[in-house]
């Protein structure tokens, strides 16, 4: 007679958890989704045309691998605001020292600002592309453009943002929008070229590496997650998790394994969505322009100009806008992320809308005395290698306690995963740091 009620959880269990063609599915997407915006911004472009123009399909095989730890991160990320009901940030301030909770506060607000600043010149870098020969012809500098740029890609970002006045799961569908425009843009590209597809398949699977190459590589895998994604992911769920604290305690737990079942099909989704996306941003710069001789490596700015002649006017265009598509869905989520970490870590209620006027001036002030964008975006990248660790330990010490997490504690498995995820990113990080500063990259 023991065994019965555990034989009849289980099968209520199993009654509750998700079906593939259940209609909920539909409902839970959404949240990973808008963190994997992270993985195709601004500074993804730069890097994978980069990569593909100089070294071709060889480098292919570090997005596979950087996917799969993007999909362990995320996924752990959204299991702590599952299980506990709070945000990163938030178990941080509880479970954490005061000077600890303080000092990833810190780093926290770094990456959250470096990210938000580089993702908003991004969107105006957008801008510039698809209007700047226009207002170039029509006398105007290029500093003047990107100024113009700035404060319409500011509009556009409060408008964003003002979806959210009207329910969050609007928020998350348009910014869904931005990722399927984003990938429509790619899938558009693919048919101006004709990409080896058996050269493809091979260095998707086989790693190829060499010390010319070993550079831009760790410039991928390294920076692969985005510390304010890790901690926006965790606050992300927690609008459905609100939803399931109104059932009694037996319902809630049933509530937050199917909430956790969806949810890892989410991230499986859309990780793997921006997985496609930068391995096609490879495809076509390998296509178009390997074996040209690039002086600093392919900027922006050059591919979008070169894509021109080689490719037509209306893949430049295309290219153009999914930049700018990038940037504002980006430079919105970096701006999302900012508040969810001022929130958490102080325990404070902050105006999201405060938060982008914040970091507006400094893109501003970018702007205005005429720094390059692009060295501003590969300045963040730089800034993120140093505050990465401060999102991605505690991540994985508090979703290996017990005493937080209960039964959705990680298993012995996904402990050691989640490690050796972090080991690898952290330690590349400080290597392409590394040959950042001595300028061996």
């Amino acid at each position: 007679m023991g065994s019965l009620p555990t034989e009849s959880v289980t099968e209520t269990v199993r009654q509750k958890l998700p079906r593939l063609r259940s209609s909920q599915l539909w409902y839970y997407f959404g949240p990973a989704f808008v963190a994997s915006i992270a993985y195709i911004d601004p500074g993804n472009f730069a890097t994978n045309f980069d990569g593909g123009a100089r070294f071709g399909y060889r480098l292919l095989w570090v997005l596979l691998w950087s996917n799969a730890m993007a999909i362990l991160i995320q996924y752990l990320a959204a299991k702590l605001g599952i299980a506990t009901g709070r945000t990163l940030p938030e178990n941080c301030r509880e479970e954490f020292s005061r000077p600890a909770a303080i000092g990833l506060w810190v780093a926290a607000e770094i990456s959250a600002l470096a990210t938000d600043l580089a993702e908003f010149l991004g969107a105006a870098l957008g801008f510039y592309l698809l209007f700047g020969p226009w207002l170039t012809g029509m006398g105007w500098s290029k500093t003047e453009i990107l100024l113009g740029a700035a404060v319409v890609s500011a509009v556009c970002v409060f408008a964003i943002l003002a979806i959210e006045l009207y329910g969050f799961r609007r928020l998350e569908l348009a910014i869904m929008g931005f990722v399927c425009l984003i990938g429509l843009c790619y899938a558009v590209e693919m048919f101006f070229i004709h990409p080896d597809w058996k050269a493809i398949a091979y260095h998707t699977i086989v790693p190829t590496i060499d010390s010319k190459s070993i550079y831009i590589a760790v410039g991928m895998l390294g920076a692969t997650v985005m510390p304010h994604v890790v901690y926006l992911h965790s606050a992300l769920v927690q609008p459905r998790v609100r939803e399931e604290m109104s059932e009694t305690p037996r319902r809630q737990r049933l509530a937050r394994l199917r909430h956790l079942r969806f949810e890892t099909i989410d991230v499986f989704a859309a990780m793997n969505g921006a997985w496609l996306v930068n391995s096609a941003m490879i495809v076509v710069s390998a296509a178009a322009f390997a074996g040209r001789q690039w002086q600093n490596g392919m900027s922006i700015e050059e591919a979008h100009r070169t894509l021109r002649p080689l490719l037509g006017p209306t893949s430049a265009v295309v290219f153009a806008i999914a930049l700018l598509c990038s940037g504002l869905s980006s430079s919105t989520v970096g701006t999302m992320a900012g508040q969810v970490i001022l929130e958490g870590f102080l325990k404070v209620k902050f105006s999201i809308f405060l938060r982008r006027l914040i970091t507006l001036v400094p893109a501003i002030v970018v702007i205005a005395i005429g720094l390059d964008p692009l060295k501003i975006l590969i300045l963040s990248q730089v800034c993120l290698s140093f505050t990465l660790p401060f999102a991605l330990v505690p991540l994985l010490l508090l979703t290996g306690n017990r005493g937080v997490m209960g039964e959705f504690v990680n298993n012995r498995l996904v402990r050691g995963l989640g490690w050796l995820t972090v080991s690898v990113i952290v330690a590349l990080n400080g290597f392409l740091v590394w040959q950042t500063f001595t300028g061996q990259g």
